[in-house]
């Protein structure tokens, strides 16, 4: 039942004075002033805006917080533009599914401490075996063997690595198809270089050469270079590495001549490389080492000079031998970024070429 209130009906008392706004000309009787464009009326506390000209009793624009428009009967909702997925991303999504799949596959159960039972029919382990050995939801687990647009953290791909006993590799394969940094630091002595690696090292003698990789941690180096810069394998690992001797060793600080320009150039060198791996912890873990330690580094760092890998010569001071002017150059083990590469120190001049002879010759 619906009722109806009247309108209350004012009274004015004629001897109080009636002030009436002026309305601006051309604007017709009745109607509310006109707003500036891109202006709203304000309304009192608590009322509902009038409805606009031509809408019936009973309907209101007003909506509640978070929903959207009532749409015209019979008309489908306006859906926001959707974007097609990345062809990358769905790629990567794929060969995820795949390897997960490939490595569930290879192992038995009794590899993992599971019985085999008397039925099983699945080729290694099933996934709900996986989702388990992991402590992650089996639905969890089957969307991404499904590889379906999931987020997935670091936390639970290191659980699923080691649930399906995965090696260094495979481990770097399944967090880069995720696209999620591994936040297990690499391990600055490295077990995989290759035996040619080591034995073209050893080669190169009398000339110095080390094996580094891209953020300069020195793997392996060879006698000359040990009698050239010292012997780095009596540090602690992780001060095995170039920009943190040339930023930190007041025995390299003596010897490199050209120190200071050598320093400059090679933190530039840095922040080139770490941008490819600027959410890597290995990477951030050297860099905040070195902000931590040292002025001289924090204030060229401020800088935010890049520089690119090319050959140049520098110039050391030996002890015995006296002054050797070397090139540096570089070369790749692997085209992938990660790869180690064979830093070799080539006499610049036929002076030093036979400074090094004499260094190698046995005492």
């Amino acid at each position: 039942m619906t009722t109806t209130t009247e309108p209350a009906t004012s009274v004015v008392d004629p001897r109080t004075p009636v002030h009436v706004p002026a309305r601006p000309s051309g604007e017709p009787s009745g109607e509310p002033p006109a707003q500036p464009p891109g202006e709203t009326t304000a309304q009192p506390p608590g009322e509902v805006p009038a409805q606009p000209s031509g809408e019936t009793a009973g309907e209101t624009t007003a909506q509640p917080s978070g929903e959207p428009p009532a749409q015209p009967p019979g008309e489908a909702p306006a859906q926001p533009p959707r974007e097609p997925p990345a062809a990358d991303a769905v790629t990567r999504r794929r060969e995820l599914a795949a390897f997960l799949r490939s490595r569930r596959e290879r192992i038995s159960p009794e590899q993992v401490g599971l019985v085999r039972g008397a039925r099983r029919r699945t080729p290694g382990l099933r996934r709900e075996e996986v989702a388990q050995l992991s402590a992650v939801g089996v639905t969890w687990y089957t969307w991404l063997e499904q590889g379906r647009a999931i987020r997935v953290s670091a936390q639970v791909l290191d659980a699923i690595a080691r649930a399906l006993l995965m090696d260094p590799t495979e481990r770097g394969h399944l967090f880069v198809l995720a696209g999620v940094v591994d936040p297990r630091p690499d391990d600055y002595e490295c077990p995989l270089l290759s035996p040619t690696a080591l034995r073209l090292m050893h080669t190169i003698a009398p000339y110095p050469a080390t094996l580094q990789n891209a953020r300069y941690d020195v793997l392996a180096h060879n006698r000359p270079f040990a009698q050239l810069f010292g012997e780095l394998t009596e540090l602690p690992p992780r001060e095995r590495n170039c920009l943190w001797l040339l930023t930190t060793s007041e025995h390299w600080r003596e010897s490199f001549l050209d120190r200071d320009e050598m320093l400059r150039d090679l933190i530039a060198k840095y922040r080139t490389g770490m941008a490819e791996h600027v959410a890597e912890p290995a990477w951030k873990e050297r860099l905040d080492g070195l902000l931590r330690v040292s002025a001289e580094f924090r204030e060229l760092w401020r800088r935010h000079e890049v520089a690119p890998m090319s050959p140049h010569v520098k110039r050391y001071r030996h002890p015995e031998v006296g002054l050797l002017r070397l090139e540096h150059r570089n070369l790749w083990m692997a085209p992938q970024p990660q790869a180690h590469r064979l830093v070799a120190y080539v006499p610049a001049d036929e002076e030093t070429e036979r400074r090094l002879g004499r260094l190698a010759e046995p005492a």
